[in-house]
Parts: structure tokens; sequence; C-alpha cells
């Protein structure tokens, strides 16, 4: 019974200890685990919930599960500090190993401390009459099999939505919360069709806070505010993880 007793006391002892943290961190692709990265490394308490079973979101696989990235120059800071490795392909872009890339930001994360919860699904948030508070969280397995299941609540002073093309935080936002999203419409405008160097920039621009207390990251910045999908560069995604985690520690700080 010890093994039995370890894994649940360990368990136990690390979700309550993240049951209030400065930043929860929602997706664990590429641009949040830049975004958790940075933050733990600056002193902050981090949680990162990701509803697969696995960590990484779509670096996993690179491009048609050829298992190679592509990242800009202006990228390369991030790798470096990271300790991934990379080749010069062609002015201005570098290739990487797609499974080293996400493994070991996944590890610096982690090494940085980071909590990690996989197999969490975000179902709803926390709000108050100015801004969300938290999240509502439910194991993946019990969303998939319809079950009928009471979810847990945690706080934080902030939340990242960094899941991507599904944007599923904002989207509970955009259909559960009063008020509106900071967007042309105030509604999710929605991924557009691939154009990979004006999506790399748009990245950047669309990384911010699209509700008091919800930034989105990454792709999901993108699906939010309209702009279109990128592919397999993932330069954009590391700078986003970069610049919301800074916005995020100026008003922490």
């Amino acid at each position: 019974m010890t093994i039995s007793r370890a894994i649940i006391d360990r368990f136990y002892e690390k979700l309550i200890a993240n049951l209030e943290v400065d930043v929860a961190v929602v997706g664990g692709g590429p641009s949040g685990l830049v975004a958790a990265w940075r933050l733990a490394r600056a002193g902050r308490k981090v949680a990162l919930f990701e509803r697969k079973l696995s960590i990484g979101g779509g670096m996993w696989g690179g491009a048609m599960l050829f298992n190679e990235i592509v990242v800009q120059k202006s990228a390369l800071h991030v790798l470096d500090a990271m300790e991934i490795g990379y080749k010069l392909y062609a002015e201005d872009y570098y290739t990487a190993d797609a499974v080293e890339a996400i493994s070991t930001l996944t590890s610096q994360a982690a090494k940085a401390g980071v909590a990690i919860f996989n197999c969490v699904t975000v179902e709803d948030v926390m709000i108050r009459p100015d801004r969300i508070v938290g999240l509502v969280l439910n194991w993946s397995p019990v969303e998939m099999a319809g079950l009928h299941v009471d979810p847990l609540a945690m706080r934080a002073s902030f939340v990242v939505d960094a899941t991507g093309h599904a944007t599923e935080v904002v989207r509970v936002v955009a259909k559960k919360v009063p008020g509106t999203l900071r967007t042309d419409s105030g509604k999710i405008e929605g991924e557009k069709s691939m154009w990979s160097e004006r999506a790399e920039s748009l990245t950047l621009e669309n990384t911010r806070e699209v509700y008091p207390g919800l930034y989105v990251a990454g792709m999901a910045g993108n699906a939010t505010f309209g702009g279109p999908r990128m592919g397999a560069i993932f330069g954009g995604m590391l700078l986003s993880g970069e610049k919301v985690a800074a916005e995020i520690l100026e008003r922490l700080n």
C-alpha cells in the first residue's frame, strides 16, 4: 500500500498547493509552456492545465507527422534559453526537432516550478462583478464520458487561454459571462485560413487581454481576434508566450 499512498499523498499535496495561484495557464502547447516557464522563473506561482494526456499541443507531429518544425531567427533566443538545438535552413529560417523541442519545453517548465496537471478540462470560469478570478475544473475522461460529476474550482489572479484553435476558455466566457470580449464584434472573430507570414505577426499582436483577467496567447489569440492560421512555423508561438508572461508580470508587480 506504500506505492498507492505515495501517489495519492503527493498528487493531492500538489493539487491543494495550487488551488490559489498567480497565473493559471490553460493549454500545454508551445505558447502556454513558454508563458508558464517565464512566469515561474520570475518567481510567480503558476499552474498549467492540459485536457489531453500528453503535453505539447500540435508541436509533436511537426507538419503531416514530419516531426521537424521551423522557427524564425527572431525567436531563437527562446530556444537558446531552453537549450533546444536548431540548424540554419535558409535566411531567417531555422529547423528544430519537434520531439526535442516540445519535450524540452515541458521539462524546463516543470523544472522552473510550474505545476502541470494533465487530463484536466476547464469547463467553466469563476467570475466576480468586474473580472475572471479563477477556473472550474474536471477530469477530461469525465467530460468525454458525459458523466454528471460536479467539478472543483481554483483561484487565479490571471488566466491565460493557450488552447490553440479551440479557444476553450474564451468560448466559455463568450457564452456565459456578462459583457463582451475586447474584439471588434465583442464576440470570437474566428480563425481564418492559412497565411503564414501574416499569421506570425498577428500572433504577437493578438496576444493580449481579451476580457478582464483573461489573456489569450498563441493560436488562441488569432482564433479569438480573427487572424489566419500559420502551420508548422513556431516562432510566433514562442514569442507570444514570452509576451503574455511579460505583460502579466508587469501587472502582478
